[in-house]
């Protein structure tokens, strides 16, 4: 422990060393496998995370804890990155700029001003970019690795929904903040205990009013230290076994008492509590003509395409033969256009407003999304009671959740377990 804390102030004096002499930095901080992690990666990211401290209003830690935290998330970034090289995963800029389009349009605000927004903060668009490139590699690698991990019976589906958790799936959502002190799978007695001691210290802390994510920010080695421990919005049943039906018993604001498993000590708290709604579905009946740009077709001309299409329908042609003949949605082109059943939260904003408001049997004029020119026609809308058949299935995505967040820790430890990592300057 001793040799790490001084690599740990060996690297961030010499970081602070570069930066404060405003040169290029080419230092390596770590070796991960065949890829390193540079000193001007974890100034950049230093940087980032204390910005994003500061607008929240959260007092920053120990630069050394800070640096220690980053350190292993670099660390176990390169190593998902990886993976996801040599299996092949490729993020190409069509998909790239939908998903930056999506988290404009969750902001509210056109691509273009997001790109504004971006430089008035500072970043550079293209190197947001390349995060969020990163970022989508890494989720699929872990889909493609921990998926095969999660098996679920039929057995536990009925479990869980005759279980007090799986009765208030359908009521509470929970926002949770979780602390972990990891253990060593071999810890010996005075390390565990010294961990316990540490755990009860921080709980004690808790209830007495401490900052959680600033606690958390200072202590957890869990995945999601940085965010203040905030494992964001979840129902009961999608928690981990490991607390989840304890949260149902807390008021906001509670703490449980640290709790122990395998992986070390957990302090969880009760962030937030919200109603889940009513067990009805707003659903529409819906078919579509979907026009893209090619390499063959600009901008222009599709608009101009699309418009010709809208009028020959307007003027009697059947809508399902200009589908047929017109469309490039694969999925179906050769139905007529026909999407089914469909709810508008499932569908991009644009789409999702014209589902909601077109009259039924009505043509809507073409209209625009990340996925190009659109017709749409409502042909029915009804709400969808929840069967027992989408409870099945619902409780399925639950169980898949719950033990999804259980395996990914795992698989994390085992291929940091398995990987050559060494800290040198």
């Amino acid at each position: 422990m001793a040799l790490k804390n001084l690599l740990i102030a060996a690297i961030f004096a010499y970081a602070i060393s570069l930066h404060a002499q405003s040169r290029e930095l080419e230092g390596i901080v770590a070796i991960v496998d065949e890829d390193v992690v540079l000193a001007s990666e974890l100034l950049a990211r230093l940087g980032d995370v204390e910005t994003q401290m500061k607008m929240a209003n959260i007092e920053l830690p120990p630069k050394e804890i800070l640096m220690s935290q980053l350190v292993e998330r670099l660390v176990m970034e390169s190593l998902q990155l990886q993976m996801g090289e040599r299996a092949g995963v490729r993020i190409d800029d069509e998909t790239l700029t939908r998903s930056i389009t999506g988290i404009a349009q969750q902001n509210q605000m056109s691509l273009d001003d997001f790109r504004a927004r971006l430089a008035a903060d500072g970043m550079d668009y293209n190197e947001f970019r390349e995060s969020i490139r990163r970022e989508i590699v890494i989720n699929r690698v872990q889909r493609a690795q921990v998926n095969r991990r999660v098996f679920i019976s039929e057995q536990e589906i009925e479990e869980l929904l005759n279980s007090p958790v799986g009765q208030q799936t359908f009521s509470d959502e929970y926002r949770v903040g979780h602390i972990l002190l990891a253990l060593e799978d071999r810890a010996s007695a005075e390390v565990i205990a010294r961990a316990q001691e540490e755990a009860d210290s921080i709980y004690d802390n808790l209830v007495e009013g401490a900052n959680f994510r600033q606690m958390a920010i200072a202590k957890s080695a869990g995945s999601n230290a940085l965010e203040g421990g905030d494992m964001g919005w979840r129902k009961a049943g999608e928690m981990p076994s490991l607390y989840g039906e304890q949260i149902l018993g807390l008021k906001v604001g509670d703490t449980l008492e640290p709790i122990r498993s395998a992986s070390g000590f957990h302090i969880v708290q009760l962030l937030e509590m919200r109603g889940a709604g009513s067990e009805t579905a707003e659903q529409v009946n819906v078919r579509h003509i979907l026009l893209r740009n090619s390499e063959i077709q600009s901008e222009e001309q599709t608009q101009e395409l699309i418009q010709s299409i809208y009028q020959r329908i307007i003027d009697g042609e059947e809508f399902a033969a200009m589908a047929r003949e017109f469309s490039d949605d694969p999925s179906n082109a050769l139905t007529g256009g026909d999407m089914g059943w469909s709810e508008p939260a499932t569908m991009v904003p644009e789409f999702a407003e014209v589902m909601r408001t077109q009259p039924i049997g009505e043509v809507s004029k073409p209209f625009k999304t990340s996925f190009g020119w659109h017709i749409a026609e409502i042909l029915e809308r009804r709400t969808q009671d929840m069967s027992e058949k989408a409870r099945k299935n619902m409780a399925v995505q639950v169980l898949h959740s719950r033990r999804f967040d259980e395996e990914l820790q795992v698989w994390l430890k085992e291929i940091r377990d398995e990987a050559y990592v060494e800290l040198r300057l």
